[in-house]
């Protein structure tokens, strides 16, 4: 018996133990934020005037006042050691995209033979864990290893309970010795406080005097998830993340009975214990449901603050990163795990609101004459006109390539969508005025015993690469596994640079004796005209709009090798440098490190194929093919026309040696290496790699359709997908 079956019977035969929470003990709304430092916890411990000086800090941005951090340190760790905690951590965002952190002990020997349990303000104010062997595009030497942590009051400490014990996890920014930030955080809070600084600009023309104004994230996680030992038993998915092999399964998606289906069981438990646990870290994920694909699945939270928003993201997908595996399961985060069905976004829901819980992209009951929306939705559409690619290559990395552009996730091509309402309001403003907002009505299903729902007043595009959604922005291009920290970033810039250009236009009116109104009505005409090209409603996946998007003169960056040059352009430069969001250096710093990470990307699936082709498939292929050729020689001894066996041998061979002539192809084009700067090697790997690969799969698959089952050595999309 094969191990692919073995595996097949064990997951018949096996009888999953699930956990079950009951909450009809367990309050949810007594749960959540339990394990949170959060504002009710310090209010709890805190004295008056140490709470009041943080929460300062946290709501309105005033510099941290180093003298009460000893206060926030010792209220911290008592709260911690009564949670359970032994330790403490730093949690960082470095290049690499994911989560780091380094644990020490709040054990303290007194040399007396015991200990006491210490945890000071310098301690929480600042760590410092080793930067040498984090990527940093040249910013830092090997040898120069020093790092900072630096506490980050506006994301609070949280605790990670764990099988034997429990750790204080307080999220900090991580800077270099010489001052370069080496993580997604530092960017990401310079951008909202830029963005911040130019919105209260417009809001104080309307009369508003608002304290901070921030921007909103609510991201949607599309995830697989698989029996774990199905995945064990591909080297592809244990060390790249997605199949590299597969033959197309009999049945796909094409049913389109998978979305929003019934949750399976083992599934929706996995999913209440991630809950449980987040819901006690105070992430507010609200929906969880089937996606597209077999196999697919979502949790979609509710709206927060972008660097909140970024760090609960990330513990969500190190929550089902842990969690899964309880449940035999495994979770598969990369952008296209299996190739021919859809792959996995996260849609990167953004708006701006104040600190007195203003939405600003709220169109209200009548968009047509809420001027201040407008002001800042024309804002918006300026900013993606003008940089849209920047905004492309906040999406560009190898696995999200396999992705964007299939019909399944937006184009590369940078549009917005408006829907009816809010596009026929920008019509009536580019002619001069808008005078009315377009009703949604009622949609009456025609059946007496159903209500009349109130229909929106427009459909929804999920063609579009930024789309408006009610009261927010979608930025569906962003990818399941990155972090939404870099995307937020040059969100934040842009729409930054371009309240910036809105305000100086309409102060510079009003100062020469305009009222806001005049002034109004003058510009956004204007601005409409200039940047509507990026206005799209149409079908995103179609070859149409390639055409007519190129006739717009708006950019095509279809992979990430053409993308990553523009971050070190001369205007994204001045962009960045302008509002002190990066530095010159920082920004080449991560042009490198994108080039690395792709080219080392592209190298380790590379290697992979080559390996397993060589040492799993052609093995296989050449067992079957002894197989047949014994049949052909019994076949003749018997005196039968063995014609229909040697034309399957005939076949068989043709398609291995096709097999092992492209491994010999990728392994010569593995042996040889680009010269010259960061990005052509990125090239080489894009040109040369990549379709030496593609053509060895090629000929694997076609291999996997008619070599014997019980030969074929790895499990197959029709098992992995389908046996729950």
């Amino acid at each position: 018996m094969s191990s692919r079956k073995d595996i097949i019977q064990n997951i018949a035969t096996s009888k999953l133990k699930l956990d079950h929470i009951d909450f009809k003990k367990t309050s949810l709304k007594e749960m959540f934020g339990i394990n949170v430092f959060s504002e009710a916890a310090q209010r709890e411990r805190l004295s008056k005037q140490i709470f009041k000086a943080l929460q300062r800090t946290i709501k309105k941005g005033d510099t941290l006042d180093p003298a009460i951090a000893d206060a926030v340190a010792a209220s911290m760790k008592d709260w911690a050691l009564e949670k359970g905690a032994t330790h403490f951590t730093h949690l960082f965002l470095p290049l690499t995209g994911l989560t780091a952190e380094k644990h020490d002990s709040f054990l303290t020997p007194t040399g007396d033979g015991t200990a006491i349990a210490e945890f000071s303000g310098k301690e929480l104010v600042k760590g410092e864990p080793d930067a040498s062997s984090f990527p940093s595009g040249g910013l830092r030497a090997t040898f120069e290893a020093r790092g900072y942590t630096a506490w980050d009051p506006t994301s609070p400490a949280y605790i990670m309970e764990g099988p034997n014990g429990a750790t204080l996890v307080i999220p900090t920014a991580f800077v270099s010795w010489t001052h370069e930030s080496l993580d997604k955080k530092t960017p990401l809070l310079k951008s909202m406080d830029v963005l911040s600084g130019q919105a209260k600009r417009i809001l104080k023309l309307f009369g508003k005097h608002v304290t901070k104004v921030f921007t909103t994230v609510g991201p949607e996680q599309e995830y697989f998830l698989i029996d774990s030992q199905f995945y064990y038993a591909r080297p592809d998915l244990i060390n790249a993340g997605r199949t590299l092999f597969g033959a197309p399964p009999p049945k796909g998606q094409e049913l389109e009975d998978q979305y929003f289906a019934t949750i399976p069981e083992r599934v929706i438990a996995c999913m209440a214990d991630c809950e449980t646990q987040l819901f006690k870290l105070g992430v507010p994920v609200k929906t969880r449901h089937n996606e597209v694909a077999p196999g697919q699945y979502e949790f979609a939270p509710l709206f927060e603050d972008s660097n909140l928003a970024t760090d609960h993201n990330q513990l969500v997908i190190e929550v089902m990163r842990r969690t899964a595996p309880k449940y035999n399961l495994a979770f598969l985060v990369h952008e296209k795990p299996f190739a021919g069905i859809n792959g996995s976004g996260k849609h990167n829901n953004w708006s701006m609101a104040t600190d007195e819980g203003e939405n600003l992209l709220n169109p209200g009951d009548t968009p047509h004459d809420n001027a201040q929306f407008l002001v800042f939705t024309v804002a918006v559409i300026r900013a993606v006109a003008k940089y849209p690619e920047l905004l492309r290559v906040t999406v560009a990395h190898a696995a999200n390539d396999h992705r964007l552009g299939a019909n399944e996730a937006p184009p590369a091509i940078m549009s917005i969508f408006l829907g009816t309402q809010l596009q026929d309001i920008i019509d009536q403003l580019e002619k001069g005025d808008a005078k009315s907002t377009k009703p949604g009505g009622v949609l009456d299903i025609g059946v007496d015993v159903l209500p009349k729902l109130p229909k929106d007043a427009g459909d929804r595009n999920r063609t579009s690469p930024f789309a408006f959604t009610g009261n927010k922005f979608e930025f569906r291009a962003v990818g399941s596994s990155q972090s939404i920290g870099g995307p937020n970033t040059v969100l934040n810039t842009i729409v930054a640079e371009s309240i910036d250009f809105v305000a100086t236009a309409l102060e510079k009116s009003i100062s020469a004796g305009k009222s806001l109104h005049a002034a109004i009505k003058e510009l956004l005409p204007v601005l409409i005209k200039e940047n509507k090209k990026v206005l799209f409603d149409g079908d995103g996946y179609s070859e149409e709009w390639h055409k007519e998007a190129e006739k717009r003169g708006l950019p095509n960056l279809k992979n990430t090798v053409d993308a990553l040059p523009v971050i070190v352009r001369k205007d994204s430069i001045d962009l960045f440098t302008k509002y002190k969001v990066f530095t010159e250096g920082e920004l080449k710093s991560r042009f490198y490190v994108l080039c690395e990470q792709y080219v080392k990307t592209v190298n380790v699936e590379a290697r992979l194929t080559s390996f397993m082709g060589k040492t799993m498939i052609v093995p296989a292929c050449l067992r079957y093919q002894t197989e047949v050729a014994g049949s052909v020689a019994a076949v003749k001894a018997a005196g039968v026309d063995p014609t229909v066996q040697l034309e399957l041998l005939k076949t068989l061979t043709s398609s291995i040696s096709t097999l092992q002539s492209s491994l010999t192809a990728l392994d010569g084009a593995l042996a040889h290496h680009a010269s010259g700067e960061p990005i052509d090697h990125a090239k080489y790997y894009r040109d040369k790699i990549i379709p030496a690969m593609n053509a060895v799969r090629m000929a694997a698959d076609k291999l996997e359709g008619f070599v014997a089952d019980d030969l074929w050595p790895m499990p197959t999309y029709r098992e992995m997908l389908f046996i729950r």
